[in-house]
């Protein structure tokens, strides 16, 4: 059987097939579902620094091939995951990174610290995506600067592995990841969601609450690809690829375009079972072609 281990940084991961923060709450909820043993890790849904009641209903819709959400970060704060969500995932037999978010640098550096003091969490996913109050409202992620500095103030503050998503919503992508490495991210994740719209024809309305939303699922595939490959070509830092991954050939795209590991997102809305699932199709995908190590196909992209 090959060896299905890689590493991003310091976090050393079983096979590289991860679950994607929002779409598989803290692993507890899936128990029943995948033998979470079997999975390389998963990351648990967006922590804030300070409770968050998320975007008023309806906040998900369907589109014909993927999925709109505006749910808005929902969460109980860093306080609660460390005083009641810790304790319950600490012991989950497999890599649990915990997905940070914030509205100004100070509460994503301060966020990363609490987590930080956490023995059983080894790495945390920066999401970047999240508005900057101090600036009008616009993303961090979508201006090198603005990624830069929010990296810099939590590579001061967070002494493990630094996983930084990148939002897709940008005119280069890897500009902004070059900046993120160099201000030690220790790997990038990418793509988050596209910004998209529904609209209910008969209504005559936007069907999101909010108008707008992030649009994941087969859709996005195609440039996440491209972007995942993009970027692993601009910086030395490992990427992990998300984004319409539904299946074990999808994840073997994304592996060969670059990734070192991937995360499975909205597909765990459709089939609870199938991260499990994808892990065993790298496996064969592996053994068909003769390769002994997954890190073989890592960028592996024949032009």
């Amino acid at each position: 059987m090959a060896d299905l281990k890689v590493s991003i940084g310091a976090l050393e991961l079983r096979n590289p097939v991860m679950t994607a923060s929002g779409t598989f709450g803290y692993g507890l909820e899936f128990q029943d579902f995948v033998d979470l043993s079997e999975l390389g890790g998963i990351v648990v849904k967006g922590t804030t620094l300070r409770p968050r009641e998320g975007n008023p209903y309806p906040r998900m819709a369907e589109t014909a091939s993927g999925m709109l959400n505006c749910v808005g970060l929902q969460n109980k704060g860093v306080d609660y995951f460390c005083e009641h969500i810790y304790p319950e995932v600490k012991d989950l037999p497999t890599q649990v990174v915990v997905n940070v978010s914030g509205s100004t640098i100070e509460d994503y550096a301060e966020t990363a610290h609490r987590i930080g003091e956490l023995e059983r969490i080894p790495a945390i996913e920066l999401n970047i995506s999240c508005p900057n109050v101090r600036q009008g409202g616009m993303a961090f992620g979508v201006t090198s600067q603005g990624a830069a500095s929010v990296v810099k103030a939590v590579r001061r503050a967070y002494p493990k592995t630094l996983i930084v998503k990148l939002s897709p919503n940008v005119t280069d992508i890897a500009e902004i990841a070059r900046a993120v490495e160099a201000e030690g991210a220790d790997a990038v994740s990418l793509i988050n969601t596209l910004m998209g719209m529904a609209i209910d024809a008969e209504r005559r309305r936007k069907v999101l609450s909010i108008g707008t939303g992030g649009l994941s699922g087969p859709a996005v595939k195609p440039v996440a690809l491209r972007m995942v490959h993009q970027v692993s070509k601009a910086v030395g830092i490992p990427v992990v690829g998300l984004g319409g991954i539904m299946s074990a050939t999808d994840a073997v795209e994304f592996l060969l375009a670059g990734a070192t590991a991937v995360e499975i997102g909205t597909a765990n809305f459709i089939d609870p079972g199938v991260s499990t699932k994808v892990v065993r199709g790298i496996s064969e995908y592996l053994a068909r072609h003769g390769f002994s190590s997954v890190r073989e196909i890592i960028g592996a992209l024949e032009n």
